[in-house]
């Protein structure tokens, strides 16, 4: 049975009352302690004391304080004006039930609205969150498109010039070659001319000297036996010349290459590979582009483009498998684990990605503050509040004129705040 407390005092003035109830040799909490309008309870084994109240009060606005042994209660009137005791005096025991019940029953009402309200505010920052993420997706493949189109006119144009020198090289080719066999059959016109005049024109001296009588006739022969008609010298014959080029991995020529450490990386390279071919022997199947990291994560962000997000989760963790120290692997994996509602895979590989996203330079100052939504995001989802407001508070240093993570900061405060007060 619970022991009566009987002992209390109050006072009052025109707009409050001031009730002091001694509770010896126990601890008192918030817990124990029940008040409405016109209802007071409070209940610290084996003490209890109930108090049906004169008139209503302001409970929302009453207070009770808890220390050395004693409660004192502030509680103030709804109606300005003196009481004539504290209690409601000579009520029939109907008249006090029914008003135990009706505290009782509109506590509960109030305990729920107050589960409902907490339920929809909770909806809206849930709300609240993914637009901000899905916002800055949007922004981030914005600017992917625009950098691919850029990157795209910019080789287009390297094209174009490339082709235009190869035209320009080969028409100087062709011409120097017009030029060079035009000379090469004057030149062969030229020695044609002087040699069938040294044959055909031969000196006095030389007619002389060569005027022999032939033998048993009176005739004399204009030519002599010896003399042979010098003909021109035959074709040169043709040839192939071949060129051995040194073999090279890089596209450097070796002169201006550094041997030592093309030789270091390529020896990286082949390890990293056969770590791969080793660890992975089940992907033998798979076909050439399927084992490129690259080709799944913009598979991965294909899958995520169009909802179907089990399937890109699938993709990034391949590409994460093939090469795990890309940190956007991991962060296109987190926003997929959000949309899922894995949070706390999420948060890990937010962490991860910025693990790698190290040293902080500019380049990487977009990827960082991604990552940190995403973390702060998973965080306010799972009610973490105070640590995802560090994660915002960090992207906002990184980024702050970003007015949506500003905004979203500020009701994660807003959140925490109500939070305190209503502990």
């Amino acid at each position: 049975m619970p022991v009566w407390l009987r002992e209390h005092s109050w006072r009052q003035s025109g707009s409050a009352v001031f009730l002091s109830l001694p509770v010896p040799g126990v601890r008192v909490t918030a817990a124990n302690i029940f008040c409405t309008d016109r209802y007071l309870k409070v209940s610290v084994p084996p003490f209890l004391f109930e108090a049906i109240l004169y008139a209503p009060i302001d409970d929302t606005n009453s207070t009770a304080k808890i220390g050395n042994g004693i409660v004192f209660f502030t509680l103030y009137k709804k109606e300005v004006g003196m009481w004539d005791s504290l209690t409601l005096e000579n009520a029939s025991k109907e008249t006090l039930q029914y008003l135990r019940e009706n505290a009782v029953r509109k506590a509960h009402e109030k305990a729920k609205e107050e589960t409902e309200a907490k339920k929809v505010t909770k909806q809206e920052h849930k709300k609240y969150a993914l637009e901000a993420t899905m916002k800055l997706e949007e922004a981030e493949r914005k600017r992917i498109e625009e950098l691919k189109e850029q990157e795209r006119q910019k080789v287009t144009k390297e094209l174009e010039l490339w082709e235009d020198q190869q035209k320009y090289v080969e028409n100087q080719k062709k011409v120097q070659k017009e030029g060079q066999l035009h000379e090469e059959v004057g030149q062969l016109k030229e020695k044609k001319k002087e040699k069938n005049n040294k044959t055909s024109i031969p000196s006095e001296e030389t007619l002389k000297t060569r005027l022999k009588p032939t033998k048993g006739s009176g005739s004399y022969s204009m030519f002599s036996e010896n003399l042979k008609e010098e003909q021109l010298p035959a074709p040169r014959s043709s040839g192939t010349i071949k060129i051995n080029f040194t073999s090279r991995v890089f596209p450097t020529a070796l002169r201006e290459s550094r041997v030592a450490e093309e030789e270091e990386w390529l020896h990286k390279q082949a390890e990293a590979r056969r770590i791969i071919s080793a660890d992975l022997s089940e992907l033998e199947d798979l076909k050439e582009e399927e084992k490129n990291p690259d080709w799944l994560k913009d598979k991965g962000n294909k899958m995520f483009a169009t909802g179907n997000y089990l399937a890109a989760v699938n993709a990034y963790n391949l590409a994460v498998r093939l090469n795990n120290k890309r940190p956007l692997l991991y962060l296109n994996r987190a926003a997929c684990h959000l949309k899922l509602r894995n949070l706390h895979k999420a948060i890990e590989d937010s962490s991860k990605a910025l693990e790698l996203l190290t040293p902080p330079v500019p380049d990487n100052e977009n990827a960082r503050v991604k990552a940190y939504v995403r973390r702060g995001t998973a965080f306010c989802q799972l009610e973490l509040y105070a640590e995802g407001l560090q994660d915002y508070e960090a992207a906002l240093k990184i980024d702050p004129k970003n007015k949506t993570i500003e905004k979203d900061a500020e009701k994660i405060r807003h959140i925490i705040q109500g939070t305190m007060q209503n502990s």
